[in-house]
């Protein structure tokens, strides 16, 4: 699923949430220098930004579509995941990860990020979670289950809120650094923001999520036009409540000891 993301990488940079502002100063701002890896970084959504920002901006990202579409926007990219990319000596002095640290294995990932980081250089993944109103969450869950019953995916369309999905984040990230070393404790940082969405563009978004990626095109279609009527009965539109987390750590100490292949 990881690497499903580039079959329409432009769906994707055209519909997918940028990162607060906020965010990306408090990044800067704490980073002791410009230069910047950015890991998982897909169409180079969030790379973009930092590069405004002032920032020089190295991205990994394994879907080869989805690197080469970064590049046209003028990030540079190396195809990898970044548990078997070589940095070839390079050091930066924050690792970022925009919605793609679930994708990544927290410990291994965290002390890969160790050895690629300058002393006191920062590990800061962030990501969006949100909140679909009910009627919308429950028409998507059941569709989903209607069409892949054979999934592994367990979408079950349960709301659990905001504060549960930052905690589940937060804590995978925090347990990962924490057994990796070499890091200060982690804290975490949180931004607030609205989003309003008509029919057309939520379902326009849709197909970019993992769970849809993959669909044939008449089993997406059929998730699509049930979402779509559970928008339409509720008036058409909506506002999604986000929360962006970020849970950041510094390089405190000499890098752990990488795993040898």
């Amino acid at each position: 699923m990881a690497e499903s993301f580039g079959v329409d990488a432009a769906r994707y940079d055209r519909t997918r949430p940028h990162y607060p502002d906020a965010l990306v100063d408090r990044i800067v701002a704490a980073s002791p220098g410009p230069d910047i890896l950015d890991v998982g970084c897909g169409t180079g959504i969030a790379a973009r930004q930092f590069q405004a920002a002032g920032c020089r901006v190295l991205g990994i990202e394994p879907d080869a579509r989805m690197a080469e579409f970064a590049r046209r926007g003028g990030t540079e990219v190396e195809v990898a995941t970044l548990e078997a990319w070589d940095p070839a000596g390079r050091e930066f002095d924050t690792v970022i990860a925009g919605t793609a640290w679930h994708w990544v294995d927290p410990v291994a990932g965290a002390v890969k990020a160790a050895h690629v980081l300058r002393p006191g250089g920062r590990l800061t993944p962030f990501t969006h979670v949100f909140e679909l109103p009910p009627e919308v969450a429950e028409a998507s869950a059941a569709a989903y289950r209607r069409v892949a019953p054979d999934s592994p995916i367990n979408f079950q369309g349960a709301r659990r809120g905001l504060d549960a999905y930052a905690a589940f984040f937060a804590n995978k990230v925090t347990d990962g650094v924490r057994q990796a070393g070499g890091f200060s404790d982690p804290e975490q940082w949180r931004f607030s923001w609205e989003r309003s969405y008509t029919r057309d563009e939520w379902l326009d978004q849709a197909p970019t999520t993992g769970l849809l990626t993959q669909l044939p095109p008449d089993k997406l279609a059929e998730v699509l036009a049930a979402v779509g009527a559970a928008v339409d009965a509720i008036g058409g539109s909506f506002t999604l409540p986000y929360l962006t987390v970020a849970v950041t750590a510094a390089r405190t100490s000499a890098a752990p000891v990488l795993a040898q292949s």
